[in-house]
């Protein structure tokens, strides 16, 4: 296998370069503060995938231009391409126009490579054969979060806003991740949180909240948290590395993930993974998947308060969370790496004993243009 990256580091995220397993190669087509021309794309393709000769290429669905290109290129050497997607028909308002360039651009694949229904049906509606369309996408290292997670447990707790989160608190906090952009909804959280709040002890290690990441509604939030007079409660300690996050992991209580709309949300298999019961968002694609009410955790409506509210009460009136925390280590299990990896060689096998189509006129004019022009969702 090769690993194909567009760029090691990211405008858009700040995480920091990981090391390359044993065993893997890797190569990186460019930097992230560059904008390539689209035959400079190309030429870094021939260059560092080129000389692999691969039987079969997986892109990351449709909506980059090095995706594109990299269909295209493979497409060009009789190459099939299986598309890896967690696109589900609900995250957006779908547009005929959209659609129909999309379903074009899907001449070119010959599999692919999702991980629950809505996925796999919208992958159908894009014209992939039932057959062509293997599970196993949507995955994180378990093995990982669960060990460090539990080194955790008898470690110093991590910080909160300003210095370590109180020791009475391990166990017993509410924990999110995101980036701090609209459709992570943490207005919304902040406001649930303020009416959990009621009727509860002044304490700071009773049940705090704390949001870790960074974005642009950063002060909005904490502009928020005040009025609403949590700043003893609601810790934003910024945004944390890889290697950071099992601190917050193996000490927290419950992880919330409040999103108005998510494809996935691997925050939630991460989460899952270390051992945490879960209060998700139904309009997240793993909340089917990985939540089951009650066993592990809760599902909610993004947009009903209320229902978070009595989540989080369920949550904290608990005495012992230990068959949550199990249940959810139990559901993540069956997203793990072995099953991307099973998935992805099925989808490979498939892909290269399957008949290829040269994809039509239309469809060629199609995938140039939006190489050139758009990005589709």
């Amino acid at each position: 296998m090769l690993a194909v990256e567009r760029a090691a580091t990211s405008d858009l995220y700040a995480w920091e370069s990981p090391d390359v397993p044993a065993g893997l190669q890797r190569v990186v087509l460019g930097d992230a503060t560059d904008a390539p021309q689209l035959a400079d794309i190309f030429a870094a393709i021939d260059a560092k995938v080129g000389p692999f000769k691969p039987d079969a290429v997986a892109v990351p669905g449709w909506s980059t231009r090095t995706a594109l290109a990299l269909t295209s290129w493979s497409v060009a050497r009789d190459i099939p391409v299986i598309a890896m997607s967690e696109t589900n028909p609900w995250d957006f308002k779908r547009v005929w126009g959209t659609e129909f360039l999309k379903r074009r651009i899907s001449e070119y694949f010959s599999a692919g490579l999702c991980t629950n229904d809505g996925q796999a049906e919208y992958l159908g509606r894009l014209g992939l054969p039932a057959a062509a369309i293997f599970r196993g996408y949507n995955v994180v290292d378990n093995a990982y979060f669960e060990r460090m997670a539990a080194l955790a447990k008898h470690a110093p707790m991590p910080g909160g806003e300003n210095g370590p989160l109180p020791e009475a608190a391990r166990g017993q906090y509410f924990l999110a991740s995101n980036r701090f952009i609209p459709k992570k909804n943490l207005a919304l959280m902040l406001d649930a949180y303020a009416r959990f709040r009621k009727g509860r002890t002044d304490d700071p290690a009773d049940w705090p909240l704390v949001l870790l990441g960074d974005g642009e509604l950063r002060r909005v939030l904490e502009g928020q948290r005040d009025a609403l007079g949590l700043t003893r409660h609601v810790h934003m300690p910024g945004f944390r590395q890889y290697d950071e996050l099992p601190a917050y992991y193996g000490t927290a209580g419950c992880f919330v993930h409040a999103s108005t709309t998510e494809q996935w949300g691997l925050v939630v298999n991460e989460a899952m993974a270390a051992g945490l019961p879960v209060i998700v968002s139904d309009r997240c694609g793993c909340a089917s998947v990985l939540v089951r009410d009650g066993v592990n955790g809760f599902t909610f409506p993004p947009h009903d308060a209320e229902a978070l509210v009595i989540a989080m009460n369920a949550i904290a009136a608990l005495d012992d969370h230990s068959a949550m925390r199990d249940a959810s280590r139990m559901l993540v299990a069956e997203c793990a790496p072995e099953r991307f990896g099973r998935g992805m060689a099925d989808a490979a096998h498939y892909a290269v004993a399957a008949r290829r189509v040269r994809p039509s006129l239309l469809a060629r004019m199609i995938l140039a243009f939006a190489m050139r022009r758009i990005s589709l969702r």
